[in-house]
This record gives structure tokens, sequence and C-alpha cells, in this order.
């Protein structure tokens, strides 16, 4: 794949390492932070990954396959996290996550696919 067939992923990567790491800070900023603790960290490994996954694909990679295998599974956990909160922020973050979700597999499944 080339870097602009991942061009959808990358994007949708940065868009979740924003929104989770937004999302942490307004974590932060909430009247019971040690209730959102796991929420908090969640978005941290979460950006990281996204962040990492990006920058793979945008190097073209041999192993963005695997990494956005990796990343798919990160953002999952922390959709699962914080769609268990009612802060806007959570929720958006979970959107953000979702979408990566589906963007990180569809990354993975095609570059399967070319292997074969």
């Amino acid at each position: 794949m080339t870097h602009s067939n991942f061009q959808t992923c990358i994007d949708a990567c940065n868009d979740c390492a924003m929104a989770c790491n937004y999302c942490s800070t307004a974590c932060l900023k909430e009247p019971d932070v040690k209730m959102m603790a796991l929420c908090i960290a969640w978005d941290m490994d979460c950006a990281a990954m996204c962040t990492t996954a990006a920058a793979a694909m945008a190097r073209d990679s041999e192993h963005a396959a695997a990494i956005c295998k990796l990343c798919a599974s990160i953002c999952q956990s922390c959709a699962d996290e914080c769609a268990k909160h009612t802060a806007d922020h959570c929720q958006q973050c979970a959107k953000a996550c979702q979408a990566c979700v589906k963007a990180c597999l569809e990354v993975a499944a095609s570059e399967v696919a070319e292997a074969a």
C-alpha cells in the first residue's frame, strides 16, 4: 500500500489521538478524578498508539498492518471505557476511537490480503 492509500486511516488515527489527548485533559478537570483514572490511562495509551500507527503508515512501514491491528485493539478498549462515562468529551472520544478501530482494521485486512 502506498501512503495515499493509508490517508483515511492516518486521518482517523490523528483525529483519535487528538480526541484522546483532549479527553484525558478534560477528565483531569472532572470533580471525581479518581473515578476517571482508567479513562485517563486508556486515553494516554490510545493517543500514543494512534500516533505510532499514523507514523508507521506515513513511512509505509512493513509493519503497518500489525501496528494497525494493535492500534484497533487499544482503540476498542479506550472506546469501551470512554463510553461508560456521560461526559461529552468521553462520548466524543469513544466515537473517534470507534472510527479509528474501523479504519485500522481495514488497513490490517488489506495488508494481509496483499501479502497472500
